[in-house]
This record gives C-alpha cells, sequence and structure tokens, in this order.
C-alpha cells in the first residue's frame, strides 16, 4: 500500500489499461513500461496479471492491445442512460440526418462519449469512438455542461452564448471540420452532467438545428426524472 492508502500496483494495472485506451493500435512492453514509469519487469507483470483476467492480449507481433474482458466489465456502465437514451437518440439521428451523441462529464475537467448513434438515411455521417474522452473546455457537450453552471470570470464566449439561447455550438474543436449542437439534459438528479446533441460536416441551419437537440435533451430528462 503506498503511503496515501492506496494500491500503488493496483495504480499501475489501471494505469496499462488508461494507456493502451490511448494507444488503440498497441504497444510494446518497453513502451508501456516507459509509459508508467516502471522497470520493465515490473511492467512484465501487470501485463500478465491484466492479461490473465482477459483485459489486455498481445497479438503475434507481441504488441499489447486492450481485452474483450473489458466489454463484459463496461456493460453494465450507465446502462440505464444508455438504454433509455438510445430511442431518442435514434430519433434525433434521423430528423437532424446527422449522427447523435450522448455525452456525460467524466470530471471537472473531460467529458466522455457514452454513446453515438448514426443516422441511417443520410449518405455521410460523423463517426466517433463510444468511450472517447475530451477536455470539457472543448467541443459542443462540455460547452453545454459548462453553460449550465453558473457564470464565472474569464469564461470563453461560447459557454455564454450556450447559457443564453440554450444548446451550444462548436466548429472544428473535437475533429476538423466537424460542427457540435449540444444541449444539457434537464436530469433533476445529483448525478454527473449529461448533454445530447448532433455531430455533422455542415450546420445550414443551426439554429433549428439548435431547436431539434434541445427538445430531445428535454425529452430525455424527461424519462430519467
Amino acid at each position: 500500500m503506498s503511503e496515501s492508502g492506496t494500491s500503488k500496483t493496483l495504480s499501475h494495472g489501471l494505469q496499462v489499461l488508461e494507456l493502451l485506451v490511448e494507444h488503440p493500435q498497441g504497444l510494446t512492453l518497453t513502451e508501456i513500461a516507459e509509459g508508467i514509469g516502471v522497470h520493465r519487469t515490473v511492467a512484465h507483470r501487470l501485463v500478465r496479471t491484466l492479461e490473465a483476467h482477459h483485459l489486455c492480449r498481445r497479438d503475434r507481433f507481441k504488441r499489447i492491445s486492450l481485452g474483450t474482458g473489458l466489454v463484459r466489465l463496461a456493460e453494465p456502465v450507465e446502462q440505464d442512460l444508455r438504454t433509455l437514451a438510445r430511442p431518442v437518440l435514434e430519433e434525433l439521428s434521423d430528423a437532424g440526418r446527422a449522427s447523435a451523441h450522448l455525452v456525460v462529464r467524466e470530471n471537472a475537467e473531460q467529458v466522455r462519449m457514452l454513446m453515438i448513434v448514426e443516422p441511417r438515411q443520410a449518405r455521410m455521417h460523423v463517426s466517433f469512438r463510444s468511450g472517447q474522452v475530451d477536455p470539457i473546455g472543448r467541443g459542443s457537450a462540455g460547452l453545454a455542461l459548462l453553460s449550465a453552471e453558473p457564470p464565472v470570470e474569464g469564461e470563453r464566449e461560447e459557454i455564454a452564448r450556450a447559457r443564453t439561447r440554450g444548446y451550444a455550438v462548436s466548429v472544428g474543436e473535437i475533429a476538423p471540420g466537424i460542427t457540435g449542437i449540444s444541449a444539457v439534459v434537464p436530469t433533476g438528479r445529483d448525478t454527473p452532467g449529461t448533454a445530447i446533441g448532433l455531430s455533422l460536416f455542415e450546420a445550414p441551419d443551426p439554429d433549428e438545428l439548435g431547436r431539434l437537440v434541445v427538445a430531445s435533451a428535454q425529452r430525455l430528462g424527461s424519462l430519467l426524472k
């Protein structure tokens, strides 16, 4: 145990998983050791333990990546929220002819993409990876969540604007050329903030899309209360 009362070994194991999330193409054992700042022997023991629980795996080139055991562990996470949100996201995606996203606040600095639903009738659409983590101050979902808080000195103009109109708009902040339009879901619960929105290549009428997003946020909020 460390002086803070936490397990140093467990902490290192979680750091390995977090490092592999950032490198989906896989890493060598040496790269993992350097990435978390431990000796290669320690990294080897950590990886072997994670492999035993199917949380990581090695390919034929001995590169290490995340394992299928994580799927089973992640399945119950926010299951109720995802179950209720899916039909709302599908309807929003079809109405806006764009990918619809559900984003939750991870902590004070980050948001996580919990779910994305792609449109069924669009020639092209934006695609993101579920579980993707982004800074809260960048992208429409994070800006929308920040707009639900009281104003603070020095905040971005986009946050104040979102607070006024009820939804946030960002362009090229999460991915080049991609517009995001998001609104906060009014859950009425003591839970991490949740935002719903659209991601698309072009937004010729952001106000109309904003109204669609706000309506969907209200609908999901009523289901969660």
